[in-house]
C-alpha cells in the first residue's frame, strides 16, 4: 500500500515525532498532540530520514525519493532558527538511519556507522564495521551526557556491538562489546535511557530478549507471540519498568520488567507441571495489547502516566491507557496528518 508517510522516528525522550514523506516533512508534539513545523517539497523535495536533536532548532535530514532534492548518500543539517542548511554529511553509499546527542551525530550506512563531532568543528571521531544492516538499527543512550552508549550490529549472526562513546578518540577510548542475542539476524533493537538495558528482537520476532549492557548477561526473555512477526519497534518507559513493542500483527503490547508476575504465563507453568515445550511453557507474554491497522508499520512508545502512543505511516495516532490488572482502555484517537500547525514551539 502506498502510504503518505515514509518513515517515523521519536525524538529521544519521545516527545515528538517526526514523518519523512514524499512531499517534505512534518514534526509534532506528542502531548498534546500538535503539528509544530512543516518543511514543504520546495525546501528539502522527498525525504527518507529526519532525527531531532532533543526539542531543539536543528534537524537531520536525508533525501531520496521521487521528488528527491538531496541525494540518499547525504546528511543535511537544518537549523529552523535560520531557517536554512548550516552543515552537510557526504558519504560514498546510501544513509539509512541518523542519531543525534549534545556533542556527537551518529550516521549509520548499511555496513559501517560514522560518528562525529557536533555541531561545532565538526569531524569524525570513529568508524565501526557491522554486518549487513539494511534496516539501519543503531541506538543510543539519552539520559546522561557522560556516559554514550551506541548499540549497533555485529559481525555475526545475531550479535550485537556496544561501544561506550563518552571517550571516543582519547586514549582511555574502550574496545566494542559483544553480546550474542539470537541465532538469526536482529530485526530490533532498543537501549533504555539510562543505558544499563538493551532488548532486542529476531528477524522471527517471537521473542524479545534483554541484557544488561555491563555483564551482557540475559535479564529476561519476554515472547510477542508464537506466529512469526516483524517487529517494527520496541521501547522502554522512562525508569525502564516497562516495556512496549509493535510489529506487523497490528497489535501492541505492553509487558512489566520490574514487576514481572504482571506478565501472563501458561497454563502448565502456572502449575507446575513439566511440558514438552518448556522454552515455550515458561515464557513471559504481554499483560495487556492493543490493536492498529494489521500491516502497517507503527512505531511505539510510553506518554505520562500508564499511558502507551503509536503512530502509524497510515497518519493515524493511538493513545491507550493501561492497569496492572492488563486492564487496557482507548483515550486519544486522532489523524495527525489532518492537524493545523501550531506555531509556537
Amino acid at each position: 500500500m502506498n502510504y503518505p508517510v515514509k518513515n517515523l522516528t521519536f525524538n529521544q525522550d519521545q516527545s515528538c515525532f517526526t514523518c519523512s514523506m514524499q512531499d517534505g516533512l512534518r514534526l509534532y508534539n506528542v502531548e498534546p498532540l500538535v503539528e509544530k513545523l512543516r518543511l514543504d517539497v520546495d525546501t528539502v523535495g522527498s525525504v527518507t530520514c529526519v532525527a531531532m536533536l532533543h526539542r531543539t532548532n536543528l534537524l537531520a535530514i536525508v533525501g531520496g525519493g521521487l521528488n528527491a532534492k538531496f541525494p540518499i548518500n547525504v546528511v543535511k543539517i537544518w537549523d529552523d532558527n535560520v531557517n536554512d542548511f548550516v552543515l552537510h554529511y557526504k558519504f560514498a553509499y546510501e544513509v539509512l538511519n541518523v542519531h543525534m546527542c549534545k556533542d556527537k551525530i551518529v550516521i549509520v550506512l548499511r555496513n559501517s556507522v560514522y560518528v562525529f563531532s557536533f555541531p561545532n568543528n565538526s569531524k569524525q571521531l570513529l568508524q565501526v564495521d557491522t554486518r549487513s544492516n539494511p534496516l539501519g538499527m543503531c541506538q543510543m543512550t539519552t539520559a546522561n551526557d557522560r556516559y554514550q552508549l551506541l548499540a549497533t550490529l555485529g559481525h555475526k549472526v545475531g550479535c550485537l556491538q556496544l561501544i561506550d562513546l563518552s571517550n571516543v578518540g582519547k586514549e582511555d577510548s574502550r574496545s566494542p562489546v559483544t553480546i550474542s542475542a539470537h541465532q538469526t539476524d536482529i530485526a530490533c533493537l532498543a537501549l533504555n535511557r539510562q543505558g544499563t538495558l538493551v532488548a532486542t528482537a529476531s528477524e522471527k520476532g517471537t521473542l524479545i530478549r534483554i541484557f544488561d549492557t555491563q555483564s551482557r548477561l540475559k535479564v529476561v526473555e519476554l515472547r510477542r507471540g508464537a506466529d512469526q512477526a516483524v517487529l517494527h519497534c520496541i521501547n522502554f518507559n522512562s525508569d525502564s519498568s516497562y516495556l512496549c513493542a509493535a510489529s506487523d500483527k497490528g497489535t501492541v503490547h505492553v509487558f512489566a520488567l520490574k514487576d514481572t508476575t504482571l506478565n501472563r504465563r501458561s497454563a502448565f507453568a502456572k502449575a507446575g507441571r513439566v511440558s514438552p515445550f518448556q522454552q515455550y511453557t515458561n515464557s513471559q507474554w504481554s499483560f495487556c495489547q492493543f490493536t492498529v491497522a494489521a500491516e502497517c508499520p507503527c512505531i511505539c512508545a510510553f506518554g505520562p502516566g500508564n499511558s502507551v502512543v503509536a503512530i502509524c505511516i497510515d497518519g493515524t495516532f493511538h493513545k491507550y491507557v493501561f492497569t496492572a490488572e492488563g486492564n487496557c482502555s482507548r483515550q486519544t484517537y486522532d489523524v495527525f496528518l489532518e492537524l493545523e500547525d501550531a506555531l509556537d514551539f
